[in-house]
């Protein structure tokens, strides 16, 4: 850790969200001098974002925390091209309609996170389809484009990574950079932003930005980013086998959520409480020093703290309650994952409509290993057929409800 002045380098260092910052002992002054406006973007691609949007959406938390103003900007523009960093292809295209309603969607889990208003560092959202949907090309070519260098584009990892593997950038996508950059410089314009902040993966499109507010207004502005988050294991963190751990009641219950933080590797709770909760470092330290089967009361304050923050205190505690419920009592608990009763309905079908397996062959397997259990009896036949009430289990931690 470094010894900064201002409370908010301070904070973002001490609960492990800094990785690069462009100019660190500039922002540090600034910060202890004056409120910051910083902002993040999150291009609309699906109704919800995941967790692994997490520690960029907790970042402006903390920023506002520290008594500075966080804006939230969405990619209604740059969503119709879609970020190519470290992509192994293109991204699907959009429709117009289709990204205004997942920015619709996307809009709620904010306000979980963030104080919205008009004070001083009251959060705000804007859209940078205000902006990126007005440009004219060819003056947008002269005033901007000329600012930028192919060669040193062709230079960043996240375009040398499609190219080294032979796998097609398009001009669309090879435009977004530009974008991003521009989207930053607009910021410094409208809404006096001076630090753009995002995952390691976004330090050359941040750094892109602060270079053309430089060479454009002269403006100093800022770029800081987080750590690339990877699981013990080395997975990237949020890919389950039910697949991504959204943030979207709609898309994925309470319940499914707090199990996904209650299930974190014993390596990866200090680190996870540190950035996904408030807690206050003292305590996380003392949750860190648990040892054995302790752990678990660590990772059920970390599944309790992150739920609540996401999907509030209520649904934390009702996750928590249906859990325990679940793994002491043996019971049922109506607030568990659900699968409606098709016709004939199997235990394969029970299983992968859960969500719990990614394939039927998986499902076998599991079956063979005695892991999947009808009402806590051990399923000989994945072909058995299930019944409204039946209480599916798979392993140890997965359970969910057959319901008509």
């Amino acid at each position: 850790m470094t010894d900064f002045n201002s409370d908010l380098l301070r904070l973002l260092d001490q609960r492990g969200y800094i990785h690069q910052i462009t100019d660190g002992e500039g922002l540090d002054d600034l910060a202890a001098r004056q409120v910051i406006p910083g902002y993040i973007g999150f291009d609309p691609t699906a109704p919800s974002l995941h967790v692994g949007h997490l520690v960029s959406i907790m970042m402006l938390r903390q920023l506002q925390k520290a008594g500075h103003k966080p804006i939230v900007l969405m990619g209604g523009g740059t969503g119709k091209i879609g970020d190519p960093s470290f992509k192994d292809e293109a991204r699907k295209l959009l429709t117009e309609e289709t990204i205004q309603e997942n920015v619709a969607s996307i809009r709620r889990v904010f306000e979980q996170f963030l104080t919205f208003g008009d004070g001083p560092s009251d959060a705000i959202m804007l859209d940078n389809a205000e902006w990126l949907d007005k440009l004219k090309y060819i003056p947008f070519l002269r005033e901007v484009g000329q600012h930028f260098s192919v060669n040193r584009m062709l230079s960043f990892d996240s375009v040398k990574m499609r190219l080294d593997r032979e796998q097609s950038l398009s001009f669309l996508e090879f435009n977004y950079m530009i974008l991003q950059a521009y989207d930053f410089l607009e910021l410094s314009r409208r809404a006096a932003c001076r630090l753009q902040m995002g995952g390691s993966d976004q330090w050359g499109n941040i750094v892109n930005g602060v270079e053309l507010a430089r060479r454009m207004d002269g403006s100093h502005v800022f770029g800081l980013t987080t750590p690339l988050l990877t699981n013990a294991d080395g997975t990237k963190m949020g890919k389950t086998v039910g697949g991504a751990v959204w943030l979207n009641e709609d898309q994925l219950s309470s319940y499914d959520y707090w199990q996904f933080w209650r299930n974190t590797d014993d390596r990866d709770v200090t680190a996870r409480l540190r950035l996904f909760t408030d807690l206050p470092l003292d305590e996380i330290g003392r949750l860190a020093a648990l040892q054995g089967s302790e752990i678990n009361e660590a990772k059920k304050v970390l599944a309790n703290e992150a739920t609540a923050l996401c999907r509030g205190a209520e649904a934390a505690a009702q996750a928590a309650e249906t859990a325990r419920r679940t793994f002491e009592e043996g019971a049922a608990d109506a607030h568990l994952p659900t699968v409606k009763l098709g016709p004939d309905m199997t235990v394969m079908q029970a299983v992968t409509g859960l969500g719990f397996a990614a394939s039927n062959k998986e499902v076998k397997r599991k079956v063979a290993e005695g892991a999947i259990r009808i009402n806590d009896v051990a399923v000989s036949d994945p072909m058995i057929s299930v019944e409204v009430g039946d209480k599916i289990s798979f392993g140890t931690k997965k359970h969910g409800l057959v319901v008509a």
